[in-house]
């Protein structure tokens, strides 16, 4: 295959992870410090990062994350592949049951 479509390409990039178990939240985001987009197909990955806190505590830590750039073919599977998958739930059908 031709090698701009099929390329990825890694990135280190400097991050901030802050985790929150509290009784008002619980979530874990990632905030980039990247001069660029996380688009579909790309893969992030955090290093050194705490997975969890203390019940009724909140940690926000700085640490650096590799970023591995999907080529274009993967990028436009990984579109496809989603806009696939979204079309299912329109399937599904909320109507009453009824025998015949």
């Amino acid at each position: 295959m031709i090698a701009w479509l099929t390329s990825r390409t890694s990135v280190e990039v400097p991050c901030t992870v802050e985790i929150e178990q509290t009784p008002e939240s619980l979530h874990a985001h990632v905030i980039l410090d990247a001069d660029f987009d996380i688009e579909p197909g790309d893969e992030v990955q955090v290093h050194d990062s705490p997975v969890s806190v203390p019940y009724g505590e909140r940690l926000v830590v700085r640490r650096t994350a590799t970023v591995i750039r999907a080529g274009r073919l993967e990028r436009l599977w990984t579109k496809l592949a989603g806009h696939l998958e979204l079309t299912e739930l329109y399937e599904v059908s909320f109507s009453e049951r009824r025998r015949l």
